[in-house]
């Protein structure tokens, strides 16, 4: 609240679409999740397995259990950078993963201080650990149409779009924090 310069009178700041409620917001970020990722991780590779016959075996020898191990690590390491970058969104942001539902405010804490697209970045990671868990090429070949296909979207639509609607902050933020790739020290404003 703030003072609306009556004495004793504060104002109330006006609601944000949608109410940040923490109930609203769970079930914003709920809708989000699984329209968005939850089809792109778990929807579409389940289609793929049912499809091409790929079931979970252990490898039987040190090469594939080493490649399941990975794959494994690729998990967790995807899982952590998403949920990571998924509460960064709802308390610095005041929004959610879904294009229909953006942030609010600049993000630039945790994950984003390191990669520009951490959340993309998790996903990633999680297709291909999927992939490698399950030994399976036709998950890895969605892995990497998943990659291209946001190595293009990324910089010919959603960068211009953060660039309208976060002007300077988001321009000096894009010169020092790559895309993918992430910086080895956090990068701070």
């Amino acid at each position: 609240m703030a003072n609306d310069g009556r004495r004793g009178a504060p104002r109330r700041e006006p609601a944000a679409a949608g109410g940040d409620r923490p109930v609203t917001m769970f079930l914003r970020h709920l809708a989000a999740v699984a329209l968005l990722p939850f089809t792109v991780t778990v929807l579409v590779p389940a289609w793929i397995a049912r499809s091409q016959g790929a079931v979970l075996r252990f490898g039987g020898s040190a090469g594939p259990l080493l490649l399941q191990a990975l794959g494994l690590a690729g998990l967790g390491a995807g899982l952590l950078l998403f949920g990571a970058s998924l509460r960064r969104f709802a308390a610095d942001g005041r929004g959610t993963l879904a294009p229909w539902d953006p942030p609010r405010r600049f993000v630039v804490r945790g994950p984003y201080q390191y990669v520009r697209n951490p959340m993309i970045s998790g996903v990633i990671l999680i297709l291909a650990g999927e992939a490698l868990v399950l030994r399976s090429p036709p998950h890895g070949l969605w892995a990497a149409g998943f990659a291209l296909l946001n190595l293009v979207f990324i910089p010919l639509v959603e960068e211009p779009q953060l660039e309208r609607r976060f002007g300077d902050a988001y321009r000096e933020y894009r010169r020092h924090v790559r895309r993918f790739v992430p910086r080895l020290t956090p990068w701070r404003p």
